[in-house]
Order: structure tokens, then C-alpha cells, then sequence
């Protein structure tokens, strides 16, 4: 029992570190590009990190499958602190994207495979509970990491936000490498080479396009979106072939999965409408201040991590299908309360809306991961996760082009031209702000209800007391 406390622990700072690195980065972003210079860079820090992560996610998790959850992780999080620990001595913003690159790479094997650890440590009673802990690390992390980011930078150096992973990920490697008892492989395995390769480029592509769409030219989209559509063609066709595909298809067929994937990525697009764009609403419509919008953001980051250990407890008492269901709920009632945001009615009532989708971006987020665990066997649990985790990422990709694009157009297209930006108190610009902002968040409402209808397509009755015990 020890042991496995151990182990659960160390799968937690694991993943920690995974989603910190978003918050905890941006903060000290200024900083870095004040000391190396190289600003037209600036936004490949981020993209590159999150696109190869999102890429690796699915492979790792089917590596797990094939070779064992703790060979695996050791490798993701050797990657990931040698790709940590490089960034800190970074001395030109090249540097940095690069060394950043290498972080997400080893970051896509650290989050699948020690979420997948987790759902083989536990049986179906407890699995549901310790995966809305789980699940409440991003909560957590979305809290800690733009106060720490910011201590570090002031008080240490901007290398720290990144060098700060390293005893935390060796402590992990330490606590997997001595009480992880992995089973071993019954017999060898291929590596779908191939399978990997096309993923990698279709994926890639894809999102590429999504989060440069605004930035990049009609034809380089096309030409993206060809060469997407084409490797993932030829990738169905190849893995339908192949003995050991690297993403087994046939996952898709089972209506579990099949769902939990749709509603998680739904709940990707949807986190988008809140994250990236309540800021915006409270400082440029209400006339807020930067700490009126961490306050109201570290309310729903507090609030997700409610949701997921309610959410956790709720699956033991009843089903997915209730604990889902009870989550989309709250994610309607929440982008219904943002939908009405008006000045008049004060921080008050975005503080209320951000609680409330919060708390249902938790239970919902937890709900579908586990029911997507507990409907296939160990042997496949890596790579059911990993397309779970993965359909969440592409969603927050897809969802910042689209909701970027319906920003964009109803700001830009409207009134001002986008050099105009400092004009951000002038009345017809903050007006159409809260109008394109208005048009975002009834798409919400819309991505909410179809979560809550989702839900409800769980099979009845589905929980822990049903679930598959290997």
C-alpha cells in the first residue's frame, strides 16, 4: 500500500510539471524576450511545446501498451528534463523554441503514461476517485504556476521557471524506477514506424494551420491542410493493414471511446472560451484590472479542481453516465452565465460563471477519462488514454483558431483596423469586443449542450461496479 501511495505520488508531480509549464512560462515570457531578444518568435515558445506534445501524446501511450508503463515514462520524463533543463541555458530565442521543442516531446510521454500508471494501480472502485485527483492537478497547476512564474522571475531568474522541474521529475523517476512493478511483455512487439511517421506529419500539419490560420497565407493553409488530409488518409489505410498499429482504429468502434474522445474535445474547444477570452472581456469591456482577472480565473481553476474530486466520488456512488451528465449540466449553466455578462452586473457575476464552468469542466473532464479507461483491458488502457488526452489537446488547438478567427472578425472586421489595437477603451472598438466576445460564448453555450447530450449517450448504469478489472 506504500508503495502504491509512493508511486500515485509521483504520477501526480508528474503531471504537475506537464501542466504548469504553460502558466508558469507565460509569465516570465516578457522577461526571456527582453533578455534574448527575438520577439517575432515569441509565439513558437508555446506552439511548438503543446504541437509536439500533443503529436507524442497517443504514441506513448501506445508505447505503454507495447513495452511497459515504466520504461516508457522513464523515457518521456528523461526527455522532458533533459529538454527542461537546456531551456534554462538558453542564450538565443532559436535556442529556446528549439530546446522547448525537445520539452514537448518528452512532456507528450509524461502525461498519458503516468495517467495510464494510475488507472492500472487502482481497481474500478477506487480508479474513478484517484483520477478526479488526478484531473484536479490542472486546477491546481492553472493556480500555482503564473504566482510561481512570476516569484521566480523576480526573486531568482527567468531560467528557474524552468530549471524547477528538474529535482521534482528525477524524484519522480527515482519513486517509478524503485516501486513500479511493471508486467513484463508476454511476447516481442513491432513498432509501427510508419504508423508513427504519418501520425506525426497529418497531425502536425493540422495543427500548424489551426493555430497560425490568422498569421499564415490562403495558399500555405491549403497546401497544410492537403498534406494533413493526405498523410491521415494514408494512415487510416496503413493501421487498418497493419498487425500492431501504433493508433489501433478499431478504439474509435467502441461507442465509449468513441463518445468520451467527441466530448473531450468539446471540452478542449469550450476550455478556450473561458481561458483565453474572459480576460479580455474584464479589462477591455468592463474596464477591469489584470488582478481582477487572475482572481477571476484562479476561481475556476479552484473550481475544476473541486469538480474533479466531486466528480471522482460521484462515478463510485452512481455511473459515468450521472457523473458526465451532472457535468455538462454545470458546463451549460456556466457559458449561459458568460453568455449574459454585462458591466452592469459587475465582477460578481464572472466570478460566478467561471465557478460554475470550473466545477464542470472537472466532473466532466474526469467522467470521460475514466469511462474511456474502464471500457477496454490493460493492454489497450495506454492507448485509450492517450487518445483521450489527445482529443482534449487538439480541441484547445482548433478551439483558439476558431474562436480567434470569430474574435478577429467581429473586432477587426467591424470597426478598426488590427494596427489600431491601442485604441481599446475607444467606445465602438470596446463595442465590438462585447459583441464578438457575445458571439464566442453563445458557441460555447452550443459546445456545452452538446457535452450534456453526449453525456447522456453513456450506456446506463456504466461505473466502477462494471468496469473492466485488469
Amino acid at each position: 500500500m506504500e508503495s502504491r501511495n509512493l508511486i500515485f505520488g509521483a504520477a501526480v508531480l508528474a503531471v504537475f510539471t506537464a501542466a504548469v509549464e504553460g502558466t508558469i512560462v507565460a509569465t516570465a515570457m516578457p522577461t526571456i524576450v527582453g533578455d534574448l531578444g527575438g520577439l517575432r518568435l515569441f509565439t513558437w515558445v508555446f506552439a511548438l511545446y503543446f504541437l509536439t506534445q500533443s503529436v507524442t501524446i497517443p504514441i506513448y501511450g501506445r508505447l505503454s501498451d507495447v513495452y511497459g508503463r515504466k520504461r516508457v515514462f522513464l523515457v518521456g520524463a528523461s526527455i522532458f528534463l533533459i529538454g527542461s533543463l537546456l531551456c534554462g541555458f538558453a542564450r538565443t530565442m532559436p535556442m529556446l523554441v528549439v530546446f522547448r521543442t525537445l520539452q514537448g516531446i518528452g512532456a507528450g510521454g509524461v502525461q498519458p503514461v503516468a495517467t495510464t500508471i494510475v488507472g492500472d494501480l487502482y481497481g474500478p472502485a477506487e480508479r474513478a476517485k484517484m483520477q478526479g485527483y488526478l484531473s484536479s492537478v490542472w486546477g491546481v497547476a492553472g493556480v500555482i504556476g503564473p504566482a510561481l512564474g512570476a516569484f521566480l522571475v523576480e526573486r531568482v531568474t527567468w531560467a528557474a521557471v524552468f530549471w524547477i522541474n528538474v529535482p521534482i521529475v528525477i524524484a519522480c523517476m527515482i519513486a517509478m524506477a524503485l516501486f513500479l512493478h511493471d508486467r513484463a511483455p508476454v511476447r516481442a512487439h513491432r513498432i509501427d514506424y510508419i504508423g508513427s511517421l504519418l501520425f506525426a506529419v497529418g497531425i502536425g500539419t493540422l495543427i500548424v494551420a489551426l493555430v497560425m490560420s490568422i498569421s499564415l497565407s490562403a495558399g500555405v493553409l491549403i497546401a497544410l491542410g492537403l498534406v494533413s488530409l493526405a498523410a491521415l488518409v494514408a494512415l487510416v489505410l496503413h493501421e487498418n493493414r497493419t498487425a500492431e498499429p501504433m493508433l489501433p482504429i478499431a478504439l474509435y468502434r467502441t461507442r465509449i471511446i468513441a463518445t468520451g474522445s467527441a466530448a473531450t474535445f468539446l471540452v478542449g474547444m469550450l476550455v478556450m472560451t473561458a481561458s483565453a477570452f474572459l480576460p479580455t472581456y474584464l479589462q477591455s469591456v468592463m474596464h477591469g484590472t489584470a488582478k481582477l482577472s487572475g482572481i477571476v480565473m484562479g476561481a475556476m481553476s479552484v473550481a475544476w479542481t473541486l469538480g474533479s474530486i466531486g466528480g471522482g466520488r460521484l462515478m463510485t456512488w452512481s455511473s459515468f453516465r450521472v457523473s458526465a451528465a451532472a457535468g455538462g449540466v454545470l458546463l451549460v449553466a456556466g457559458a449561459a452565465i458568460l453568455l449574459a455578462l454585462d458591466p452592469a452586473r459587475g465582477a460578481g457575476w464572472a466570478i460566478a460563471g467561471a465557478t460554475v464552468i470550473g466545477v464542470g469542466f472537472g466532473a466532466a473532464n474526469s467522467s470521460f477519462l475514466v469511462a474511456t479507461q474502464a471500457s477496454v483491458g490493460r493492454e489497450q488502457r495506454g492507448a485509450a488514454t492517450g487518445a483521450n488526452l489527445f482529443s482534449r489537446q487538439v480541441g484547445q488547438a482548433v478551439g483558439t483558431a476558431v474562436f480567434g478567427a470569430v474574435f478577429n472578425l467581429g473586432v477587426f472586421g467591424r470597426s478598426h483596423p488590427a494596427g489600431e489595437s491601442r485604441l481599446t477603451f475607444d467606445p465602438t472598438l470596446v463595442n465590438a469586443i462585447a459583441l464578438a466576445l457575445h458571439h464566442i460564448y453563445f458557441i460555447g453555450t452550443l459546445l456545452a449542450v452538446a457535452i450534456l447530450v453526449l453525456a447522456c449517450t453513456l450506456p446506463r448504469g456504466f461505473g466502477a461496479a462494471r468496469a473492466k478489472a485488469a
